[in-house]
């Protein structure tokens, strides 16, 4: 299979741009303005998730092992916890020691939605799928998903790899395909089936159905 070339079977990903598959995860990617990431501060964190349980400095203190005092001291930053003291921390607050150095995630509650319709995305048709784009209207998204009709009846009929950056989820919705991946044997496919794969592996489906198959496609932009 690694001797394919490339061409047509980039067509999968020009579904929105007009652009190539790695042009498209770049632009959403860029899309996403990912914010700079300010370093933590572990007094603050410490504060958030005791106040997140409704604790007051005594009962998270108690639930830790540790001194009123102390917890005051590490919450104002008056004071560095030892090892033995962020471990009583993460015991007490019921997370891992790594979760009291990972940032808070954003509390604002997005109401971003998407319904589609069945039938009612937007079609872009190649020579080996036929593409509905879901979810089209929402902007800075994470994912990619869609769903195609596999045209594709035999892997000659491609003239390379699909490729590109982030992972993708294969989910057959109708029909029995075949799985064609760089770094394995072909795996037959049938409804309900799905897979798993890094989309930077080469890749390609074909429907070995006497219908077209349908298949659910989401691909990850991070």
């Amino acid at each position: 299979m690694g001797s394919c070339k490339r061409g047509k079977g980039r067509d999968r990903k020009t579904l929105m741009t007009g652009k190539d598959p790695k042009s498209l995860i770049k632009v959403a990617r860029e899309n996403g303005q990912h914010d700079h990431i300010e370093p933590l501060d572990l007094g603050l964190r410490v504060r958030e998730l005791r106040k997140a349980r409704s604790w007051t400095l005594e009962q998270a203190a108690q639930q830790a092992g540790l001194a009123r005092s102390t917890l005051s001291k590490i919450e104002n930053g008056q004071m560095s916890p030892t090892y033995e003291a962020l471990k009583k921390l993460a015991v007490g607050l019921e997370i891992s020691v790594p979760q009291l150095f990972t940032p808070p995630q954003n509390s604002q509650v997005n109401g971003r939605m998407s319904v589609v319709k069945s039938g009612e995305g937007v079609h872009h048709a190649t020579v080996t799928y036929e593409h509905e784009l879901l979810a089209e209207a929402l902007t800075k998204k994470s994912m990619l998903p869609y769903r195609a009709r596999v045209r594709a009846r035999s892997i000659e009929e491609f003239d390379g790899w699909v490729r590109h950056d982030g992972e993708e989820f294969l989910y057959v919705l109708t029909g029995v395909v075949h799985l064609y991946t760089e770094f394995y044997e072909p795996v037959e496919m049938r409804r309900g089936d799905s897979a798993y794969y890094d989309a930077s592996m080469g890749h390609n489906v074909v429907s070995v159905s006497d219908e077209d198959a349908t298949i659910l496609w989401v691909t990850s932009l991070a």
